[in-house]
């Protein structure tokens, strides 16, 4: 969550892909979900590229919506609301637009207070 945060999106990526590779349960998804979501942003403000930014968040997108409302305390759904918005000013922007995509839209991940099964 740390790395997320501090929109640390690459060492962010080799983290949740250690995870991701060692997990076998059906937890692989969430943190696929988690990586291309960071992955789109990452995306977006140091390596430009609009449809690789929007493919990522679809597919990470349908990858975290198995986990709402909440996976180890982080609000799925509202990150969800977030990456949908940001989605969408993307698509506002356009591709040559994406220098001027808000970053206050980025997330950071919180401790929701729905119920977690984790």
């Amino acid at each position: 969550m740390e790395e997320f945060n501090q929109r640390c999106f690459f060492e962010c990526h080799e983290t949740l892909e250690d995870l991701w590779n060692a997990e076998r349960s059906e937890l692989r998804r969430f943190y696929q979900g988690l990586l291309q979501v960071g992955v789109g942003y990452y995306k977006i403000i140091t390596r430009p590229n609009y449809r690789g930014a929007l493919s990522l968040f679809e597919s990470g997108a349908g990858y975290l919506r198995r986990f709402e409302p909440s996976q180890f305390g982080i609000d799925v759904t509202g990150l969800l609301e977030i990456v949908e918005a940001s989605r969408r000013e993307l698509e506002r922007l356009g591709e040559h637009g994406m220098d001027q995509f808000d970053r206050q839209l980025i997330p950071t991940l919180k401790a929701g207070d729905t119920h977690d099964p984790a």
